[in-house]
């Protein structure tokens, strides 16, 4: 964790591991999850499976995965996409819905900024988001992302939404 301040708890970002397979599909049960991150709702246990299973094993140049654990348990995924030689954007998924709001996807963003920083030299993070999501919206402008564009919309809880884009230069 990057901030000083003291929380009463600990959050760890981590590879992923076929091992998560179960928390995975408890999220593939949370409507509210799926529908915030266009998950098909009562997807058959072996899709996910198949699917987490590729994310595991199939890792590529330009997207990392990491597991975001929160008191020893897996609780989302933080991905750094189109990685560049000093850019890449940002992803935050938090899978246990009942945790959204509590700070753990800022926490879990700058640990996964700070790893891309030190590790792949990364300075430049993109983001995006839906206008409509205000947690994901708070947690950027916390962060210091600095919205560069409205381009695009999705349907984000059932609903059009335009899209966000978001910058942030990162220094350690």
């Amino acid at each position: 964790m990057r901030n000083n301040k003291k929380t009463s708890y600990s959050i760890k970002i981590r590879p992923i591991s076929i091992s998560d397979y179960g928390a995975v599909l408890k999220w593939s049960q949370d409507e509210i999850f799926c529908r915030a991150n266009q998950w098909e709702m009562n997807r058959d246990s072996q899709k996910v499976y198949s699917w987490w299973q590729k994310c595991v094993n199939n890792p590529a140049e330009t997207f990392i995965r990491m597991g975001i654990e929160f008191d020893g348990n897996l609780i989302g995924y933080a991905d750094l996409a189109n990685i560049t030689d000093d850019s890449s954007e940002l992803g935050i998924a938090i899978g246990e819905s009942t945790m959204w709001g509590k700070g753990i996807g800022f926490e879990a963003a700058m640990c996964i900024m700070d790893f891309a920083s030190r590790n792949l030299g990364i300075k430049i993070f993109e983001a995006e988001t839906h206008e409509s999501n205000n947690r994901s919206r708070k947690m950027l402008s916390k962060i210091g992302f600095e919205e560069i564009s409205r381009v695009g919309s999705e349907i984000y809880l059932g609903e059009n939404s335009r899209l966000i884009q978001y910058r942030f230069n990162f220094t350690i």
